[in-house]
C-alpha cells in the first residue's frame, strides 16, 4: 500500500488548483534572469508564492540547463511545529503537490537513517511548509527525479553539513536548503538585518548565523560549513522582503526572503 505525504498547504501557500499553479511559477521564472552556469546548490525562501514565488524563482531558473542531469533532490528544511533533536525523514514514499505526486527515495533515506542524528519523524513532515512549497517549483524546473525530504530541528551544522556530504560528488543530486530571513520586523529593520545576514552567509561565518537572521538556521548553516569546508562560495542572487515583493502599502511587519547559489 502506498503510503502518501498529502498536500498541507496547497491553496494556502500556493494555488490548489494544477493550471493556476503552474501559470504562477511559469510567470515568476519567466521573469527571473537565467544563466548557462547552473547551481549544485541553492538557499530558498519558503512563504505563500504572492511573497517568496519571485525571490525563490530568481534560483531555480536557473536550474534548466541540469534538468535533464539531475534525477535526486537532496531538500532539507526547518521545523516550524515539532521540537526534536537532529534531523527527520519521513516513512512516506510519495509527497503530493497539485502536479502529481514526487517519489521518495526510500532507500537512501533508510542510509540515512544510519547516521545517530537522523531519525524517522512522520509529524516533523505532516504540516511542514518549508518543503512542501518548494516541491511545485521543482517539479517546474526539473525533468524527472526522486525526494530525499529531511527535516532540520536542533542539530548542529557539522551535522547537515555531514547529510550534504555524501551526496556532494554526485552530479545527479541538486541540494536544496529552504530558509526565509528575517521576520516581522519594518521594512528598513528588515533591510538592514537581512544585507547583514547575506554578507554572514556569503562570508561562510556559520557561527555567526543567528536565530533572528533566519528561521532556516540550522540547514543553511550546514550549507556554510560544507563551503566552507571545501572552499566554495555561497552567493546571493536576490534579496528582498514581503514589502516589495507583495506590494504592502503597509510595511511595518515584513518577512525577509533570500536566493542563493553554489555553483
Amino acid at each position: 500500500m502506498e503510503n502518501i505525504r498529502p498536500m498541507a498547504v496547497a491553496g494556502t501557500f500556493y494555488p490548489a488548483d494544477k493550471e493556476q499553479l503552474k501559470a504562477m511559477i511559469k510567470e515568476y521564472l519567466n521573469a527571473s534572469p537565467q544563466t548557462d552556469k547552473a547551481p549544485k546548490a541553492i538557499i530558498v525562501p519558503h512563504a505563500g508564492y504572492i511573497y517568496s514565488g519571485p525571490v525563490a524563482a530568481a534560483a531555480y531558473a536557473r536550474l534548466k540547463t541540469v534538468a535533464k542531469l539531475v534525477n535526486k533532490v537532496l531538500l532539507i528544511g526547518p521545523s516550524h511545529y515539532v521540537g526534536f533533536r537532529g534531523l527527520a525523514v519521513s516513512t512516506a514514499d510519495q509527497f503530493a503537490t497539485p502536479l502529481g505526486n514526487i517519489k521518495v527515495d526510500v532507500e537512501t533515506v533508510r542510509q540515512l537513517t544510519a547516521l545517530p542524528f537522523v531519525q524517522y519523524l512522520d509529524q516533523a513532515h505532516e504540516l511542514e511548509h518549508s518543503l512542501e512549497v518548494q516541491l511545485p517549483f521543482l517539479q517546474t524546473v526539473l525533468q524527472n527525479f526522486s525526494l530525499i525530504p529531511m527535516v532540520a530541528g536542533d542539530a548542529s551544522a557539522e551535522q547537515v553539513c555531514q547529510v550534504i556530504e555524501i551526496f556532494w560528488e554526485r552530479e545527479d543530486v541538486l541540494v536544496v536548503i529552504s530558509s526565509d530571513l528575517s521576520h516581522f520586523y519594518d521594512y528598513q529593520t528588515a533591510q538592514i538585518m537581512d544585507k547583514q545576514t547575506s554578507e554572514i552567509i556569503e562570508q561562510l561565518q556559520y557561527e555567526k548565523l543567528g536565530y533572528e537572521s533566519a528561521c532556516g538556521r540550522v540547514p543553511v548553516s550546514g550549507l556554510m560549513a560544507l563551503a566552507r569546508k571545501n572552499k566554495l562560495a555561497i552567493k546571493n542572487i536576490d534579496l528582498r522582503s514581503s514589502g516589495d515583493t507583495a506590494g504592502f502599502a503597509d510595511r511595518s511587519r515584513v518577512v525577509g526572503y533570500g536566493a542563493y547559489v553554489i555553483e
